[in-house]
């Protein structure tokens, strides 16, 4: 249990998974800054930087099913509904903040990065058709390495993997075919990172409504959908990019409607059945 900063025995769990999101957005601030050199080495290079690791390494609806879980205490921890009130609204400002203060500061490195970065030329077409394929061969190994390896390897290992490259590459066609639809609100990441998190809330339901535990398989499947699909379909990466971008009204509003959206999906989703007693708040399917 973390260090307590408000008082004995108060969990600040919100850095367990700002941490992550610090990581990507920060990586996210060099790779924008650098984005020119970049695609002047390997066009791809660019996208599979921002687009795929920050995308995939950040993640929208973890971090609202994060504070979801504090307003209902998940933990059936023993302290009061104001806790409950203060734990979520820090896990929502916080990890807010983090998210594009690293974006900010990762600018910054990458701005003092690119006047040292040496000419290099761009590799060959032979050389670039190389690395595409192998790419494609790798994420293709991940089916059969899913269905041969243990079960208890399954999720831990493939799983994730198996459903990550669907999820971002559905992200980046919602954004490429939404965002150019308004100016002043980034429509095709707002559709990912709800979809994504209503996903995520019905799967989280899913895993809870069985009588008894799932087979490991199962839960590999649904873990996977959790872990690799919604992670990847959602991000805070390219959110707080976004934040940044905009201006006044037009930043709080797509802040607090991304924000409002996501809790009010795992409110619906989530909340009649779980006001009703049919799901329990610890998920079924559980992993050695």
């Amino acid at each position: 249990m973390p260090a307590s900063i408000f008082g004995a025995g108060w969990d600040w769990s919100v850095f367990s998974l700002a941490y992550v999101q610090g990581f990507g957005c920060f990586v996210m601030g060099i790779g924008i800054t650098l984005k020119e050199p970049l695609g002047e080495l390997y066009p791809p290079l660019y996208a599979a930087l921002t687009t795929g690791f920050c995308g995939s390494v950040t993640t929208f609806s973890s971090w609202q099913l994060d504070i979801f879980n504090s307003w209902i205490n998940s933990n059936d921890a023993d302290h009061s509904a104001l806790r409950n009130f203060i734990d979520g609204t820090g896990k929502s400002v916080f990890t807010l903040l983090i998210s594009i203060s690293s974006v900010l500061f990762g600018s910054y490195i990458g701005r003092i990065i690119h006047p040292h970065l040496p000419t290099i030329s761009s590799p060959s077409r032979p050389v670039r058709y190389a690395i595409s394929i192998v790419s494609v061969l790798i994420y293709a190994a991940t089916l059969p390495a899913f269905c041969l390896l243990p079960a208890s390897y399954q999720h831990q290992a493939t799983a994730a993997i198996l459903f990550a490259f669907p999820g971002t590459l559905t992200r980046y066609t919602l954004s490429i075919l939404l965002n150019p639809l308004l100016t002043d609100f980034p429509l095709g990441t707002f559709a990912a990172n709800s979809t994504g998190s209503g996903l995520l809330a019905a799967l989280h339901v899913i895993q809870s409504i069985a009588s008894k535990p799932r087979s490991p398989y199962e839960c590999s499947i649904i873990q996977g959908i959790d872990d690799g699909y919604c992670g990847c379909l959602t991000t805070i990466s390219t959110f707080a990019v976004e934040v940044r971008g905009l201006r006044g009204w037009e930043r709080l509003r797509y802040v607090l409607m991304s924000w409002g959206v996501g809790q009010l999906l795992f409110l619906v989703i989530m909340g009649p059945s779980l006001l009703s007693g049919n799901v329990k708040k610890e998920v079924m399917c559980k992993f050695d």
